[in-house]
């Protein structure tokens, strides 16, 4: 508004000028001073050089102020679920240069004059992937689109996510316009260690513009499907003892490194498996777990125990058999896409596994998981949809991919919830986002439109 008055003195003052001008029969202009004293055409020049500054500054103000609102939009929702409180009836987010700036009822919230508003049934925070393979697989199922999993060794821990995600993937568009804005996602389950996963918004044309964080955790696997995979690795447990092996040399390789104190002298010969392994070690980086049965699960918690790093708990698709054993490790949950195929190892799977881990007190987020078949993903609240009509309480399902997915992950400082300072990652919803026949009508990242509401 400031700017607006701005712009109006200039006009003003700059049409009292013209009318305060007079022609010359040279075609130049001449003015009175305020003693009324005439002048010729020296201040004519200065009134015409006076006059374009005028209009060069009027136009970058202009200009500024068109910035100034193209950068802010105040999004208003029938209902409003910030995940920092209760859901606010008939709110207002403000979204300022790719933050929020305010959040509240419409009646606290004054909207600045010129801004755009955006309406909306419903809106949530952009939706939380807490585990997938979008961005290294691809939607063709072909080869060049299948970077999930290294076939050539069973125990790649330093395989980087970071060098073969695509951002420009048709799987990530497609996550992306049903409202899913951040991703954890890198190498996906098989192998006893396939490699790295990251962080990323589904935004953006390179890995650059999208990272949010370029080492999250090391994928591993426990189960038969790294015997069918790997001819070397065989039954359980001789997956677990390969694991423990490794466990154990990077233990030798972390000792070593702490020996030498920085003297690069004394410094084992570099080793990126040992490293990434130290990293675990060290709980720099954790360790995610896919262990869907009793038996891949107890063994995933002996291994925690045994070494003391961070574990996150992958697909668990039997853990509500070992509830007990899961809250006293003190473990999260990445819980099983709930329409996931019951066959092999996930042959047990159940709707409601979700609802007691939330009875329980265990902290778990929805995945879209990796599957064996085209697109290789689900759509997350469409999973968190059917957990929630099982049992579940809305808003802890909604929790599960927005706030509390955040929380496990480590980024609940920039995304997750609507709150002031927080990137303005915002999903809008003509009714319920979990129910199938609601449509997603406006998807933001970073302040800036991917679906721009109509």
């Amino acid at each position: 508004m400031k700017l607006l008055n701005m712009i109006l003195d200039i006009r003003a003052a700059g049409f009292a000028e013209w009318t305060n001008a007079k022609p010359l029969k040279n075609g130049a202009f001449l003015r009175f001073s305020r003693g009324n004293s005439m002048t010729g055409n020296t201040h004519a020049g200065r009134f015409s050089l006076g006059m374009g500054t005028v209009f060069l500054t009027l136009l970058l103000l202009i200009t500024l102020q068109n910035k100034v609102q193209a950068q802010t939009y105040a999004i208003q929702g029938e209902i409003v679920y910030t995940m920092a409180g209760n859901p606010i009836t008939n709110g207002v987010v403000l979204v300022r240069d790719g933050r929020i700036e305010q959040v509240g009822t419409a009646a606290r919230v004054r909207i600045p004059s010129g801004v755009e508003v955006v309406q909306a049934k419903v809106v949530t925070p952009g939706f939380i992937d807490a585990h997938s393979v979008v961005g290294l697989s691809g939607a063709l199922n072909v080869p060049h689109d299948q970077d999930q999993l290294e076939r050539s060794h069973p125990f790649q821990p330093d395989l980087r996510a970071i060098d073969a995600y695509n951002a420009r993937e048709h799987l990530v568009v497609f996550v992306s316009n049903m409202g899913i804005t951040t991703i954890h996602t890198g190498h996906g389950p098989g192998a006893i260690a396939s490699g790295q996963t990251m962080i990323v918004k589904t935004t953006g044309g390179t890995i650059n513009e999208a990272l949010i964080d370029s080492v999250t955790m090391v994928a591993f696997t426990l189960g038969p499907s790294v015997g069918r995979n790997y001819t070397q690795v065989g039954s359980r447990s001789r997956t677990i003892a390969m694991l423990r092996a490794e466990f154990i040399k990077a233990q030798e390789y972390k000792r070593r490194v702490d020996a030498a104190d920085g003297d690069l002298s004394k410094m084992p010969a570099r080793d990126l498996k040992m490293e990434t392994m130290m990293a675990i070690l060290n709980r720099e980086i954790r360790a995610m777990i896919t262990a869907q049965q009793t038996t891949e699960i107890l063994a995933a918690l002996r291994l925690q125990e045994e070494f003391g790093f961070d574990l996150v708990l992958d697909g668990a698709a039997e853990a509500y058999l070992v509830l007990d054993q899961i809250k006293a490790a003190g473990v999260h949950v990445f819980i099983h896409p709930p329409m996931v195929r019951t066959t092999g190892e996930t042959v047990n799977a159940s709707w409601d596994t979700a609802a007691k881990l939330h009875e329980a007190g265990i902290p778990f987020a929805f995945q879209a998981g990796f599957e064996g078949y085209v697109p290789k993903t689900r759509v997350v609240h469409y999973e968190a949809a059917i957990a929630v009509a099982n049992g579940l309480p809305f808003l802890a399902g909604l929790e599960a991919i927005t706030i509390g997915s955040a929380r496990i992950l480590g980024i609940d400082s920039r995304v997750g919830s609507l709150e002031r300072g927080k990137d303005a990652d915002i999903a809008l919803f003509d009714g319920d986002p979990f129910e199938y026949l609601t449509s997603t009508t406006g998807v933001m990242i970073n302040g800036q439109w991917l679906v721009k509401p109509e």
